[in-house]
């Protein structure tokens, strides 16, 4: 493809049955505005698996606010080896798959991040679930030193990017480059990768609860 994605055959099968299970799913409870397979496939697949593609998507990683499973269901089909945490209920969906090597979250993301699983992570995924400086309180607490937090985000992501600067660095974080993604009918999703460079400073300052995250995001 022009995206330079190569996918094995037990992995198309896998990504179909991921598509039907959203479909069925989705009837029950609303996961996503997107219910054909195909607008499945083209709207939320390929850029996931994009994203799964960076030379940073490796070892261990935790996907905060993962929804319906995007990037991370997507992601751990394309790269198996990746031990992936999940912070909401997608049990059913990788017990479906057979994905095995995946843990889930009981807590919200920011009380795991004060607790067992600070600093624990190779890598910090997000897509678009809040706006960059929130996202980056709940993920970079995640991270350990030396490795990255790397956010899906649609157009404002250039704008929200300018407000998260002061947060990124109070959280231990680099601003490191901006990769734009191109899908298909010529949308673009820029992807966002900060270096964890430091510790995550006062243990039990951040994250903070997520009412405060959202009311006055950090500056």
């Amino acid at each position: 493809s022009t995206w330079n994605i190569a996918l094995t055959g037990t992995q198309l099968d896998q990504l179909d049955a991921f598509a039907q299970i959203l479909v069925d799913y989705n009837q029950k409870v609303n996961l996503t505005a997107i219910t054909d397979p195909e607008g499945i496939e083209d709207k939320h697949f390929l850029d996931s698996l994009l994203f799964a593609s960076q030379p940073e998507v490796a070892g261990r990683m935790v996907d905060v606010g993962a929804g319906a499973g995007f990037p991370g269901i997507v992601t751990k089909i394309y790269k198996p080896d990746l031990e992936l945490t999940l912070m909401e209920f997608l049990k059913y969906a990788c017990a479906q798959l057979g994905l095995t090597g995946v843990e889930f979250a009981k807590e919200r993301a920011e009380e795991a991040a004060r607790k067992v699983w600070r600093e624990q992570f190779d890598l910090a995924s997000a897509r678009a679930v809040a706006a960059l400086p929130m996202l980056a309180e709940y993920c970079l607490p995640l991270v350990k030193v030396g490795g990255n937090f790397l956010a899906m985000k649609g157009a404002s992501g250039e704008e929200e990017l300018a407000a998260a600067r002061g947060a990124i660095r109070k959280l231990g974080g680099e601003y490191q480059e901006t990769r734009t993604l191109h899908l298909p009918g010529g949308d673009t999703r820029p992807l966002i990768l900060c270096k964890k460079i430091s510790q995550t400073n006062i243990p039990t300052a951040y994250p903070r609860n997520g009412g405060k995250i959202a009311k006055s995001p950090l500056k």
